[in-house]
């Protein structure tokens, strides 16, 4: 039985109110179909979603991802001497999303749920800050990792039961993207039950994701752990983005409606030989032209543990000539790491802090644009930052 989708109401989001909130929406059969094709619409967000990718995958920007969990906010808090508190929590995140003109490089930000309800310290809230410099506030829904009864020692990620009223909650708020992360562990086989879990869960999440007008980016990363070679990482990373892509239409996810924040495909982290951003880049551009289809607007990735150089660099070497998507970035560390050890909790160091989160950003801006050179980085910039078994 064929399915398609149908563009309905036009978007708001470019003109003047882009969080108006809007009724919810629909799903519904046309009666005069030809006999044996189901028409499924998704009546009040289509439009919406498609022009939401297209601003969150906007030329020269990307993704500041600050959606780490509570406790694992609370690591990064510690590693420079303060509490994990809410105060201090919120604090550190301020400083990120009041950096002065961030938004010339920043066309989204990942936020963790508390993150979503907070405020400045002069009662502005967080999504109106991002707003004001064109910034889409994202929102993390999945709920983490569990043990998969049944795998190699393998995980899945829960979050689904309750998301549909969540995901609208969140849209309410203002947020305009959402974020589920799931891994697949290389050295764990992967079996083929985690792929597929993987695989759907994540098809799950990017309907309902729809449904309730949030642009689903979909990530199942492929973590760094192991001492593999690449052709292994590509090997792996092929299987897993085709049963992806098998699930997303099983699902009638809109594909122009999505983006996507994959691993890039690089040797594990254990192995003895390390690859060229050049090579990174050739076995990267290989897996998504096999996988991704054109109508997808933006492809985020991921850092996963690389030095911020290194996701800089590499990065880079993928715009070097033209893609059909937007090929861009969604750090986490590779953004925030020397923007912390700047800042050290100390108020007098908020300007500076939000000077190193611009260049940083603008360095990764530059990558986007395939301009990118690592002359004059400092040796902090260069510093891996992988953690076997990273959860947060």
């Amino acid at each position: 039985m064929a399915c398609v989708k149908l563009n309905s109401l036009s978007s708001q989001w470019i003109a003047n109110n882009p969080f108006s909130s809007r009724r919810g929406s629909s799903s519904s059969s046309i009666s005069t179909a030809p006999r044996g094709v189901s028409l499924r619409i998704r009546a009040s967000y289509s439009d919406e979603l498609v022009q939401t990718a297209k601003s969150v995958a906007s030329r020269g920007r990307g993704i500041l991802a600050i959606d780490e969990s509570n406790a694992t906010c609370g690591k990064r808090l510690a590693s420079i001497g303060l509490d994990n508190t809410e105060v201090n929590r919120q604090a550190y995140r301020q400083l990120l999303l009041t950096t002065p003109g961030l938004g010339e490089y920043i066309s989204g930000a990942i936020l963790f749920e508390e993150t979503l309800y907070q405020s400045t310290n002069d009662g502005k809230k967080f999504v109106d800050v991002l707003r004001e410099e064109k910034i889409v506030p994202g929102i993390k829904v999945d709920k983490g990792l569990v043990p998969l009864p049944g795998s190699n020692n393998e995980s899945w990620c829960q979050g689904l039961d309750g998301l549909a009223s969540r995901s609208a909650e969140y849209y309410k708020q203002g947020a305009r993207f959402a974020k589920w992360r799931t891994v697949v562990s290389i050295p764990s086989g992967p079996s083929a039950l985690a792929v597929k879990e993987a695989a759907w869960g994540l098809a799950r999440y990017a309907a309902i994701s729809q449904d309730n007008g949030l642009v689903p980016i979909v990530e199942p990363e492929i973590l760094l752990d192991g001492d593999h070679p690449i052709e292994r990482t590509l090997e792996v990373a092929e299987k897993v983005w085709s049963e992806v892509f098998f699930y997303l239409a099983q699902n009638n996810v809109l594909f122009e409606g999505i983006l996507l924040k994959p691993s890039m495909v690089t040797p594990g982290a254990e192995h003895k030989q390390k690859a060229s951003p050049e090579t990174i880049a050739n076995f990267t551009l290989n897996l998504l032209k096999r996988r991704v289809p054109p109508a997808v607007p933006g492809i985020m990735f991921l850092s996963g543990g690389q030095s911020e150089v290194e996701a800089t660099l590499n990065l880079n070497a993928m715009n070097q000539s033209p893609n059909p998507w937007h090929v861009s970035f969604s750090y986490a560390r590779a953004l925030q790491n020397t923007v912390l050890k700047t800042w050290q909790g100390r108020p007098e160091n908020v300007e500076a802090a939000q000077k190193s989160l611009l260049v940083r950003a603008k360095a990764n801006s530059l990558a986007q644009l395939g301009r990118y050179s690592a002359e004059g980085e400092n040796e902090e910039a260069k510093k891996g930052m992988f953690v076997k078994g990273y959860t947060y």
